[in-house]
């Protein structure tokens, strides 16, 4: 059984006494490896390394940062099955997504980070006066520490440290301790790529060494992706230090879908692309409120219907599997309880709300929740409101634009939004008036490096990014 370690201080070191969790395998429900089960002395333990190497790192010109990067790249690149195979394992994402979609898009982002390192170090120059001059630098904060999430780790860890390390900060990742083996698989071979310390990763629970970590003095910026109360308590964690946050948090996101869609596009769209292959609906932008057209009510579930029949759920890592299991025995039983929840508020349910070893009878111990959808007219239901992350989606009618911008906007989340409309106008008054971070139109899911992506409301707020993770400092010169 694989027995991973932390990476401190260029250092492959279990937890300081000697602690581990088990990864469990959510398709088998099967212990299949271990992992350092961290607490406060190895916080500090990576904080201290951190501290040390960030002069060095700091100091180094933008275009030596640079070719660290690209390394990293060729680190993707040459481990990708690998890499993909662990994760697979590790979370329940299927492997036709970890290996044909996030490994390669990593590897691309750490070769676009690595063009971006310059940008981190430009300022802008201002004529004050003829005798004055005012200049603005960019410098990075320090020690980061990013806290990533169990759906897409390496996808996240990549978002996040190849944008603080580009800046010229050091690094401490914490992944969540549901699905760690894959990063700190990864910490193994890029400990021959970093000066030690640069790059550090610390697994446990996160009201352990998370909790440490985010109330040190010495960490001078944070970034999370997670849920919503995660957010809310690391900003009341670090609050007495004032330390600079950057949040990706939970989602409700709307998928609009009016007369004039291309309906097979848009079938696809709400489904395959949102809420059901994948991850199984454990992403924070799924599209789990579908707002259908009255008009187009019954050709549109019909085809949903279908589509959503023909998924295979099955061992996630067989390439011909297209919806995978629920990440662990907890977000099982969560998810689990909003489909008791969903027949008690009087939803009606279309399809699905099949779980365990009835959905895969061949993998009997496995965290299986079939793809399941309810119909409503009532946008107050908590099944309405609150974030599932499970295969969960509803649909409910509407009548007109304005009553479909209000419902889409009646949330307390706004991570994304799903527009599908052939009208140009109609196209750009949502993107105006939706309030969500990014708004798919005729797409949805699409996460390109280069783009911000971030939320608003209790969504978060940032974005990772470069520019993100410095700060601008002014001087004026008196010539």
């Amino acid at each position: 059984m694989p027995d991973y370690r932390n990476l401190i201080g260029g250092e492959l070191v279990p937890a300081s006494d000697g602690r581990t969790l088990d990864s469990v395998n959510p398709a088998t429900g099967e212990v299949w490896a271990r992992i350092p089960a961290s607490g406060a002395p190895d916080a500090e333990a990576a904080v201290a390394a951190a501290r040390r190497a960030f002069p060095a790192w700091s100091a180094l010109p933008a275009l030596a940062r640079a070719g660290y990067l690209r390394k990293v790249s060729e680190v993707f690149a040459r481990n990708a099955e690998e890499l993909a195979r662990l994760e697979t394992r590790d979370n329940g994402r299927i492997l036709r997504d970890t290996l044909k979609k996030d490994l390669p898009g990593m590897a691309y982002l750490w070769q676009l980070a690595a063009g971006q390192c310059l940008d981190a170090a430009k300022g802008d120059t201002v004529i004050l006066g003829p005798d004055t001059l005012g200049l603005t630098r960019r410098e990075p904060y320090g020690v980061a520490v990013c806290i990533i999430p169990w759906n897409s780790p390496i996808s996240t860890f990549s978002a996040k440290a190849a944008y603080a390390l580009a800046a010229g900060n050091t690094v401490i990742v914490k992944p969540a301790e549901q699905a760690s083996a894959s990063v700190l698989r990864l910490g193994e071979l890029l400990a021959e790529v970093f000066p030690p310390g640069v790059l550090n990763i610390v697994s446990g629970l996160g009201e352990e060494v998370g909790d440490a970590l985010v109330r040190h003095r010495d960490v001078a910026k944070i970034s999370l992706t997670g849920s919503t109360a995660t957010g809310q308590a690391i900003t009341r964690a670090s609050a007495d230090a004032l330390k600079p946050l950057t949040f990706e948090l939970g989602g409700k996101s709307p998928n609009i879908v009016f007369p004039d869609a291309d309906l097979d596009a848009a079938a696809q769209g709400v489904t395959v692309n949102s809420v059901y292959t994948g991850n199984a609906g454990q992403v924070c932008v799924a599209g789990s409120r579908i707002l259908i057209h009255h008009s187009i009510w019954d050709e549109l579930l019909d085809r949903i219907t279908r589509i959503c029949a023909e998924l295979v759920l099955d061992d996630p890592l067989d390439l011909r599997t297209t919806m995978g299991p629920i990440v662990s025995s907890a977000q099982y039983e969560h998810v689990r309880s909003y489909l008791e929840l969903a027949e008690k508020e009087g939803a009606s349910l279309l399809f699905g709300g099949r779980t365990g070893a009835e959905v895969v009878p061949g993998l009997p111990g496995g965290y299986w929740v079939s793809p399941t959808l309810y119909t409503t007219t009532d946008n107050s239901l908590r099944l309405c409101q609150e974030e599932i992350f499970g295969p969960v989606a509803v649909a409910m009618p509407f009548s007109s634009d304005e009553e479909a911008l209000a419902i889409a906007n009646d949330s307390r989340y706004g991570l994304a939004a799903g527009v599908w409309t052939r009208d140009l106008g109609r196209a750009h008054r949502f993107v105006r008036d939706l309030q969500s971070g990014t708004v798919w139109v005729n797409t949805f899911r699409q996460m390109p490096p280069g783009l911000p992506f971030g939320g608003v409301k209790d969504s978060g707020y940032g974005h990772d990014s470069v520019l993100e993770y410095t700060r601008e400092k002014a001087a004026i010169i008196q010539i």
